[in-house]
C-alpha cells in the first residue's frame, strides 16, 4: 500500500477495522479523530469535497468499498507523515512491529471503555477468578495464539501486545490448562486488565487460578466453540 512494511501493517489493520465494522462510517470518523485530522484536511488530501467525508461518517452515503477505504486510510497516514508520523508510529508499536501474524490474531481499541462484565458476556465467558474486579474499564483487546506466544515471544514482544494501555483484555487461544498463560504474565511482569483463555479445557489448572488471584486480575474462560466466534464476539464490543 505505502511501500513501508510498518506503515503497510498499520494501514491494513485500520482498513480491516473499517471494512469489518457494522458501522463503517462511524469507524472512519473514529480513526480520523485518532489521527487528529479534520474532515476538510482529509478531503483535500483525497481531492474530494468535505461533504463526501461527512456523508460517509454520518451514514448518509453508501458504505465505502475497498478502494475508497484504502484511499482514506492512506490519506490519514500521509497527513500524519507530514506532521512527523507520531500517530502512525504509535500504532505501529502497538501492533508489535515484527510480531508474526500467526501469533497476533486480532487487536482492537474500543470506541468507548467497556467493563469486564460486558466483555465476559461477549465471549461467552465463565469467571474463575476475581469476579469482584470485573467492573474495571477496558480500552481494547488483544487476541493471541497462546502456545505460540508463550514459546516464542520475548518480554519486549509482550509489551507490544498491550498497545497504548495495559487496561485491556489479553486473550489466549489454544489453551489446554490455563497454567502457561498465567505463568507467562507473571514472569513478564505486566498485568492486563482482564485475561481470557479459550481452548479445549474442562477446568483451569489451580496454579493458573492462584496466580490470577495473586495478580488481582479477573480470569475468564470463554466457552465459545471456535476462535472465529470468539473474535466476532469481541468485535461487537469494538464497533
Amino acid at each position: 500500500m505505502l511501500g513501508d512494511p510498518a506503515k503497510d501493517r498499520v494501514a491494513r489493520w485500520i482498513a480491516g477495522d473499517i471494512t469489518l465494522s457494522d458501522e463503517p462510517g462511524s469507524a472512519i470518523k473514529r480513526w480520523r479523530e485518532k489521527f487528529d485530522v479534520s474532515q476538510t484536511a482529509l478531503a483535500e488530501a483525497l481531492k474530494i469535497s468535505p461533504s463526501v467525508i461527512s456523508d460517509y461518517e454520518a451514514g448518509r452515503r453508501k458504505s465505502p468499498g475497498a478502494t475508497t477505504t484504502k484511499r482514506i486510510v492512506e490519506g490519514l497516514i500521509k497527513i500524519d507523515e507530514k506532521g512527523g508520523g507520531k500517530v502512525t508510529g504509535a500504532f505501529s508499536s502497538m501492533l508489535g512491529g515484527q510480531l508474526p501474524p500467526d501469533v497476533l490474531l486480532d487487536m482492537r481499541e474500543f470506541g468507548e471503555p467497556v467493563d469486564g462484565k460486558v466483555l465476559c458476556k461477549a465471549v461467552g465467558g465463565e469467571v474463575v477468578a476475581n469476579r469482584d474486579l470485573l467492573n474495571k474499564k477496558l480500552f481494547g483487546y488483544t487476541v493471541i495464539d497462546g502456545p505460540k506466544a508463550v514459546l516464542t515471544l520475548s518480554a519486549d514482544d509482550f509489551m507490544h501486545l498491550y498497545g497504548m494501555t495495559t487496561e485491556r483484555a489479553l486473550v489466549f487461544t489454544g489453551v489446554t490448562t490455563g497454567r502457561s498463560p498465567m505463568i507467562a504474565i507473571k514472569v513478564k511482569g505486566i498485568t492486563p486488565g482482564v485475561v481470557v483463555i479459550h481452548g479445549e479445557l474442562k477446568e483451569v489448572d489451580p496454579l493458573g487460578v492462584k496466580i490470577a488471584e495473586i495478580l488481582r486480575v479477573p480470569l475468564i474462560v470463554s466457552r465459545l466453540p471456535t476462535v472465529k466466534e470468539l473474535i466476532e464476539g469481541l468485535r461487537k464490543c469494538a464497533p
